[in-house]
């Protein structure tokens, strides 16, 4: 049952217990698992690949069959609905049309005596995308994942997702990835996929970057090859936290509660409300919805184990419990959500207002849905376009411009001790 918090400190200890919910998964104790597999892959290949696959997965595979065929993509989207294909093309294009809006230009400032600086903008080469395929199939997350891609220019996508019993990929993941034009892509997953993208293999290509969600191996793999590629982040357990004064509809809240909590059994989620009678209602709403619901197991042990309602005295008290655990997704269903923006520090996607869902901005709002988890909003930011994209700094001087700094260049160098940096400023001015 979804309990309720009166008391502020006791909101705050448990408010960093759920944050800290990854320990209580016992991460900790699968990352030498997650280790070996990544070193095996990178020694052994293709064969480390076929072995996990056939270990973990219970899929029997060859080489020539980790790649899925043309025909099996066209297949799929030939198999799922039109309404479905519909649906994935509107997200398409909203999606899109929102990461086309915010691509970084390259610039050149041109200051006085000659000096030139800028920034030059330019996508990776080959980006890897990972798409789970545990216990649901997300067709939005290949969207998001492929999308922010494709608008930075990256010319190669690379796509790996687990595979079914019968070898197959699921037919929505496929339809997806052909709307978003992608055309390679790998029957593999977990630790060794990570691996297999991050090192190369003989079948799999070694990628620049790799994003996308997983569950926790996929995250620990992540981690391990950060730094021979770069990752977009170290996606934990879903979160949801919502505030609520007395404006809120308590059905609205419970379902939305309930929306977050059926994604993962230490999935998170939080109310937080001014209204006392709003919290025991909720309560009530989210048990009456559990009783028939389709994924009550797994939904069940998140309510009980990782969410919680908390009643506070003010928006303020709420807001302050709201950047203290920086959630992924932050829903203000409050009458004046805007008002409150300037008192939110750490949030990964924010909802304002009655009728803004998180569901809206999991499919096809157009903000990615690939988001900061387990506090990381702190410091971290949705997978965007920018993920996909390095830059490389533009400097021209003149010579009457390096002369005008030439004798700060050489302080500066004999105070650390490297005379051939100053020389090599000195040899061009005589």
């Amino acid at each position: 049952m979804l309990r309720i918090i009166t008391q502020l400190p006791e909101a705050e200890a448990e408010l960093k217990r759920i944050g800290d919910r990854l320990e209580d998964d016992q991460a900790i104790h699968k990352e030498a698992t997650v280790v070996e597999i990544v070193q095996t892959v990178k020694r052994m290949g293709d064969k480390a690949l076929l072995d996990y696959t056939a270990e973990y997965d219970k899929v029997e595979l060859t080489a020539s069959e980790l790649r899925v065929s043309g025909a099996e993509i066209d297949a799929a989207y030939q198999q799922v609905g039109s309404d479905l294909i519909k649906a994935i093309e509107l997200a398409h294009e909203r999606i899109r049309a929102f990461h086309a809006m915010r691509v970084p230009q390259s610039w050149v400032h041109f200051a006085d005596k000659q000096v030139v600086l800028g920034k030059r903008y330019t996508p990776v080469d080959i980006a890897g995308i990972y798409i789970p395929g545990g216990r649901a199939a997300y067709p939005s997350t290949v969207l998001m994942n492929a999308v922010p891609a494709m608008v930075a220019g990256v010319k190669r996508i690379v796509m790996v997702t687990p595979p079914r019993q019968d070898k197959s990929v699921n037919s929505a993941i496929l339809a997806a990835a052909q709307v978003a034009g992608i055309e390679e892509i790998y029957r593999v997953g977990g630790a060794q996929a990570i691996a297999a993208l991050a090192y190369g293999t003989e079948t799999i290509p070694k990628v620049d970057v790799i994003t996308g969600p997983g569950n926790i191996y996929v995250t620990l793999a992540k981690k391990q090859v950060f730094g021979k590629v770069k990752i977009d982040s170290l996606a934990g357990p879903s979160e949801v936290l919502i505030i609520a004064d007395q404006s809120a509809n308590p059905l609205y809240v419970a379902h939305d509660l309930l929306a977050q909590a059926e994604h993962d059994p230490i999935a998170a989620a939080i109310l937080i409300t001014t209204d006392a009678e709003l919290a025991k209602r909720v309560v009530e709403i989210v048990q009456n919805l559990l009783v028939d619901h389709p994924r009550r197991e797994l939904t069940e042990k998140a309510i009980a184990n990782y969410s919680v309602a908390i009643v506070v005295g003010n928006l303020s008290e709420a807001c302050k419990l709201c950047n203290l655990f920086a959630p992924e997704h932050l829903e203000l269903e409050v009458d004046e959500p805007w008002e409150l923006l300037d008192q939110i520090h750490h949030a990964g996607a924010i909802f304002l207002g009655h009728h803004t869902p998180e569901a809206v901005g999991d499919y096809l709002a157009g903000p990615n849905h690939t988001l900061p988890t387990c506090g990381s909003a702190r410091h971290s930011s949705a997978l965007s376009v920018e993920t996909f994209l390095k830059f490389s700094s533009l400097v021209q001087y003149s010579k009457e411009a390096l002369r005008e700094v030439s004798n700060a260049i050489k302080i500066l160098t004999d105070a650390e001790g490297l005379p051939s940096h100053g020389n090599s400023v000195n040899v061009r001015l005589q």
